[in-house]
């Protein structure tokens, strides 16, 4: 499996992706996908980066690997924390070093 980056996300801000949860299909919005400054390394596999998701949901999903499917990425495990509720929902951060 290919290492993931920055810019297999960065076209596709403002993009559903969904997670299979219970039986259902539960859809987070990618709404930020942005670098991460880190120490210069040699031997880095790649730059870090940060993905920020919405979940319109009024329930509060618990930090977990979520599967995550995309038109264009296909199906991915990505890791996600809630980090802020909003008026139009949670928000769900993941970090990849």
């Amino acid at each position: 499996m290919e290492l993931l980056t920055l810019q297999h996300f960065a076209g596709c801000v403002n993009e559903t992706f969904s997670a299979g949860l219970n039986g259902m299909d539960v859809p987070f919005v990618l709404v930020e996908a942005r670098p991460l400054q880190s120490p210069s390394a040699p031997n880095v596999a790649r730059a870090p980066f940060s993905l920020l998701f919405r979940n319109t949901s009024p329930v509060l999903f618990p930090q977990q690997t979520y599967v995550m499917r995309h038109a264009s990425l296909g199906e991915v495990g990505i890791f996600l924390v809630p980090v802020a509720q909003e008026r139009e929902g949670f928000l769900y951060q993941a970090i990849f070093n």
